[in-house]
């Protein structure tokens, strides 16, 4: 196997695994899990929310997921999906998501970025996140 054989398949890999984690994070927000949702968290990351709230650190995440995932409440469901991912290192990528929550008044848009690192273990986390609100202009 040449060396762009092994890198390309090393770079599969870690396309699966990164698709893994934005699964991951559909399941656990749709189950309302906090836990599940915090373990794909480095402990160092920094969260933005949608409404622009900074969470620093997986403590300030905790506190903020722990308060608000169980008891939230819509009508429908949301779905994450992996819109681009782009490489900054082997060991970090910057990962667009489309979030869309559906629900019987209609689909509403986020656009998250998540800043992913690879860990020693080979496992993907969230380091560095951007949730965005998509607004639809009026007409």
């Amino acid at each position: 196997m040449t060396t762009e054989t092994t890198d390309k398949a090393i770079e599969q890999a870690d396309l699966k695994a990164i698709e893994q984690v934005v699964a991951t994070v559909e399941r656990t927000q749709r189950a309302k899990d906090p836990d599940g949702f915090l373990a794909l968290f480095h402990p160092d990351a920094l969260w933005t929310t949608a409404h622009g709230k900074v969470l620093i650190g997986l403590d300030a995440i905790a506190e903020f997921t722990r308060a608000v995932l169980p008891t939230a409440t819509w009508d429908g469901e949301v779905t994450y999906e992996v819109a681009h991912t782009q490489f900054l290192r082997p060991d970090v990528a910057a990962v667009k998501v489309r979030q869309v929550y559906h629900s019987p008044k209609g689909d509403t848009e986020g656009a998250p970025l998540y800043v992913m690192t690879r860990q020693d273990d080979g496992r993907w986390l969230l380091h560095a996140c951007q949730n965005t609100e998509v607004r639809v202009a009026a007409d």
